[in-house]
């Protein structure tokens, strides 16, 4: 299966993103059965039916691999988030979004999504710390872009990242410590809606009395 050059352009963009969604699927399915730790670049381009060398074309890591889970996870917020009432705010409408696919999730599949998938990307990325750096940074275009629209704003307009900064350190610092399950905690989407409620209404709380530094006549929020 590995890639043959003499094809159209056309033709072997197709190959290339077959490729990749292969590659991606057999390290999820080798890493359900038998565990991350145990689950080797090797395995993945065998059970793939391509070459290591393959394998290193389209993913510089074994750990890379699991971090194309969080666009299949943030492809389904960006839907989520474009049906968010207009009026909502950033932060709630992020809310809303995140909390409304996980809901989904865990009563059935969302697209890729799946509840075994939402268990191995909680347990894959906080399990190394440079994976939950990579979290924490992590941009998905459509997803600025469906934001940025709602605010009002131009993608790259100071606020519209603010929003994303904000809400990326709080999802990370509260899923970041589920790694595995425990006589508490059943990892999985239900567990995340949880945290990420519980910490927004923290950031709510210790925001309700912030005063802006900035006088009013100079300053006006962007509308969506």
């Amino acid at each position: 299966m590995d890639d043959v050059s003499n094809d159209s352009p056309s033709l072997r963009e197709s190959k290339k993103l077959r490729t990749r969604a292969v590659l991606i699927d057999a390290a999820v399915d080798l890493c359900l059965r038998q565990g991350y730790q145990q689950t080797t670049v090797e395995q993945i381009a065998a059970s793939a039916d391509v070459s290591t060398r393959t394998f290193s074309r389209y993913f510089p890591t074994k750990d890379a691999v699991f971090l194309t889970l969080l666009d299949d996870y943030v492809h389904q917020v960006a839907d989520e988030l474009e049906a968010v009432d207009a009026g909502v705010g950033p932060l709630e409408a992020m809310r809303q979004a995140h909390t409304g696919v996980l809901a989904r999730v865990a009563t059935r599949q969302a697209g890729r999504l799946t509840t075994d998938r939402i268990v191995l990307m909680l347990r894959v990325i906080n399990a190394s710390e440079a994976l939950k750096q990579s979290a924490l940074e992590f941009r998905h275009d459509r997803t600025q872009d469906v934001l940025a629209k709602r605010m009002g704003v131009e993608v790259d307009d100071p606020r519209a990242r603010l929003v994303h900064v904000v809400f990326s350190a709080t999802i990370v610092d509260a899923c970041g410590d589920l790694v595995s399950d425990t006589d508490r905690i059943r990892l999985g989407p239900l567990i995340m809606v949880d945290r990420l409620n519980e910490a927004l209404a923290q950031v709510a709380w210790m925001a309700r009395d912030l005063q802006s530094p900035v006088a009013d006549a100079d300053y006006e929020p962007a509308r969506g």
